[in-house]
């Protein structure tokens, strides 16, 4: 069979439980939904951390955070580290990058991984068109919300991205496989959108986030980071309206994604594409009143990704149960392409499972996040609707301590350096909202079992990941000009 092409969609912050084909009732994503059925959905796919930055080059190199320092916003990837898109190309494929998303590979990073990068069609609409519906004192201000962004459709950013990865498509003569990696910005925050999609959600008809109290034995961030925020002056109906207006930005990626695969199709290349729909990560969305993400926060509404996968060689109308990680589709993407990944990374192909759903894949899954207290001056510092959440990290460095979890089937486990561990028991409490650490279970002999044997996966999981070794030699003795000294 020739090799595929193919497509990578990323919108930016999408809760798994946001589209309709992963169980939503009220959601407007009939794009997604239709992909999911003639394809294959993956119900337990988790990113391996709850930030844009780190998960992106997490996922492009199969590495986990750990491993090569990748764990802030501030570090990019680097133009002597290996990445999916730049074994593609190696591989003689024609690599397509449209847009300008600027937040992954470091400066040159991305030009020697492309073949086409930037945009053909320009936005029309940008920051300095923006309407903020309230005050900067107003709750929903405070929740990140913006609200209505006018009523026609929007030349912004993401809809130039998309306009360009359609004429790319048109327009190119090249008769080499291709790979294109479409990022967006939507649905992450703040929460606006023009109409229709502004208006398409009642709501009434949202779905409820967690509430405060559903959350026992939760991390301190939470508390510190509603503060300071003044979340608790969030109403159900402001949770509401933003939970619609962020129900309303993933609709608006629906549309544009449907677009995209019809032009796909169009061009001659729907039956030799592969397309995968994935996050970095997802959003809290009002859970425990909170909006946005937390750098340590490992919930599931953060960092289970909503995970699609459709074309030749792949199930139609499956769906995976058992637990896959992001770092697996650096090897999915080059077993498809046939090319060798030259580097070692920790992925593991999901191609076996696009054959049988059933097939045992990984007994675990970990995600991790947060830093040492000594990493604080290497921190990023935000200002404007996020500089509270800076500002906790450098005034609180503990609050955002380093964490990692792991997850098997039946059990959450999360270790937190500097605050108490969590366990969650996931057959009955899939949210992961009770601690059983905090309830008077914690000293339980068969909670103590699991929290030991949990402990050991995560400390084997730590040492085997800790580093790689290149690849490619250095010269043993590299030759030395004769004369040479420093110029001081």
């Amino acid at each position: 069979m020739p090799r595929p092409n193919l497509l990578l969609f990323t919108p930016d912050q999408l809760r798994a439980d946001a589209l309709g084909c992963f169980g939503n009732p009220v959601a407007h994503t009939p794009n997604f939904d239709a992909l999911a059925r003639r394809g294959t959905r993956f119900h337990s796919a988790w990113s391996q951390h709850p930030v844009c930055g780190p998960s992106r080059v997490s996922i492009m190199t199969g590495l986990y955070p750990h491993t090569a320092g990748h764990r802030t916003l501030d570090h990019l990837l680097k133009p002597w580290e290996p990445n999916l898109l730049r074994c593609l190309k190696d591989g003689g494929y024609d690599v397509a990058v449209p847009g300008n998303r600027g937040d992954v590979f470091a400066p040159g990073v991305t030009e020697a991984s492309t073949d086409f990068c930037g945009n053909l069609v320009e936005p029309t609409w940008g920051w300095g068109d923006l309407a903020i519906g309230v005050d900067e004192d107003h709750p929903l201000y405070r929740g990140f919300w913006f609200g209505r962004q006018g009523g026609e459709p929007r030349l912004d950013g993401d809809e130039a991205t998309v306009q360009t990865a359609i004429r790319w498509l048109e327009e190119r003569a090249d008769d080499r496989p291709w790979a294109m990696w479409v990022p967006l910005f939507a649905p992450h925050p703040p929460f606006m959108v023009e109409d229709p999609w502004f208006s398409m959600h009642d709501r009434a008809d949202m779905p409820v986030p967690l509430p405060v109290e559903a959350g026992l034995g939760k991390p301190g961030f939470m508390d510190e980071y509603r503060r300071r925020y003044g979340w608790d002056d969030l109403t159900d109906g402001h949770l509401a309206e933003i939970t619609a207006t962020y129900h309303g930005m993933v609709s608006r990626v629906d549309d544009q994604m449907g677009r995209l695969l019809a032009a796909v199709d169009r061009t001659g290349h729907g039956d030799d594409t592969v397309t995968f729909c994935f996050s970095d990560h997802g959003e809290y969305l009002g859970d425990y009143r909170m909006v946005e993400k937390w750098p340590s926060g490992l919930d599931p509404s953060l960092v289970r990704n909503p995970l699609v996968a459709a074309g030749p060689g792949v199930g139609e109308h499956e769906v995976v149960f058992g637990e896959v990680e992001m770092v697996d589709l650096l090897p999915t993407c080059l077993e498809l392409a046939g090319v060798e990944p030259g580097h070692t990374h920790f992925g593991r192909s999901l191609t076996g499972l696009f054959a049988d759903p059933t097939a045992p894949h990984r007994e675990a899954a970990f995600c991790e996040g947060g830093f040492n207290p000594a990493d604080e001056p290497l921190l990023e510092v935000a200002g404007w609707i996020y500089r509270h959440k800076s500002e906790i990290q450098h005034d609180l460095p503990h609050l955002v301590g380093k964490a990692e979890c792991v997850r098997t089937p039946g059990w959450s486990y999360v270790y937190r350096h500097e605050e108490s561990d969590e366990l969650y028991d996931r057959a009955v409490d899939p949210a992961e909202t009770t601690n059983l650490l905090a309830t008077d279970r914690a000293g339980d002999d068969d909670v103590v079992a699991v929290v030991e044997g949990l402990r050991g996966r995560l400390l084997a999981w730590l040492v085997e990941t800790s580093d790689v070794i290149p690849w490619e030699a250095d010269p043993r003795f590299p030759e030395i000009p004769q004369g040479w000294r420093n110029a001081d």
